[in-house]
């Protein structure tokens, strides 16, 4: 689970989700939610989240604009559901090779939601 005491890179932006897909190294394909996203990455809750370390590629649109995007992400922390606590199932990524055009639209759009 990610240390929420440390001060985030990015501004993000909340979502109430959106749909991702992906396709992994072997060639499985995969959709799962995304509930923030940053220039940096997104968090996504999946019923089956990814391995810390995996790559893969996504592609997905923010909500209310005309692009769409495709790049390469990793895993950079994930959580198993725990009946405990409630905890979802879900994982944060980080974008490997998004175009910085691509991050400064994330931004603007972070920024119009004003979160």
């Amino acid at each position: 689970m990610p240390d929420n005491n440390k001060k985030r890179t990015y501004q993000r932006g909340e979502l109430i989700a959106f749909k991702i897909t992906g396709e992994s190294g072997q060639g499985e394909s995969f959709t799962s939610y995304a509930k923030n996203i940053s220039r940096g990455g997104l968090f996504i809750v999946s019923k089956y989240p990814r391995e810390l370390g995996e790559r893969f590629h996504i592609t997905f649109q923010i909500p209310d604009t005309d692009f769409t995007i495709r790049c390469q992400c990793e895993v950079m922390w994930m959580s198993k559901y725990n009946p405990e606590t409630n905890v979802e199932p879900c994982y944060g990524i980080r974008f490997i090779d998004l175009p910085e055009d691509i991050a400064i639209r994330i931004d603007n759009w972070v920024l119009l939601q004003g979160l």
